[in-house]
């Protein structure tokens, strides 16, 4: 339950080098770039359900622990990946050539993606 509430984007580092290495053009990462962002995150046992809201965007991804599953990638693609948890307040992806790590520490979520060796990370702070 340690992932439960919704978070406010803080700041961002290395945005626009990842979404290039993602494919997004320089028109969409101009346009993503600064934008507001909210998650919000259902925890119940193994089941989240994480919705990211940036602008008029809004992003679902619901996914049980251990099990494959479909999300929305940033670029808009569909894609299988499988989460798994380590220990109560980290999960970890591999979503096709990028690793995913979102952590809670105190009232903050932190996102760290790489994908070769750029490291984009979203810290994001509990409003509830």
């Amino acid at each position: 339950m340690a992932f439960n509430g919704s978070y406010e984007l803080q700041s961002q580092q290395n945005f626009a080098p990842f979404m290039r290495a993602i494919g997004l053009s320089d028109d969409l990462i101009e346009k993503g770039n600064g934008k507001e962002s909210t998650s919000e995150i259902v925890e119940i046992g193994d089941y989240f359900k994480v919705t990211v809201t940036m602008g008029s965007q809004v992003i679902v991804n619901e996914f049980v622990i251990g099990q494959e599953t479909e999300i929305d990638s940033p670029s808009g693609e569909k894609i299988k990946t499988i989460i798994e948890r380590e220990g109560n307040y980290r999960l970890v992806a591999k979503i096709q050539n990028i690793t995913s790590v979102v952590e809670v520490t105190g009232d903050q979520l932190i996102n760290t993606m790489v994908i070769g060796n750029i490291v984009y990370q979203r810290i994001s702070k509990r409003v509830s």
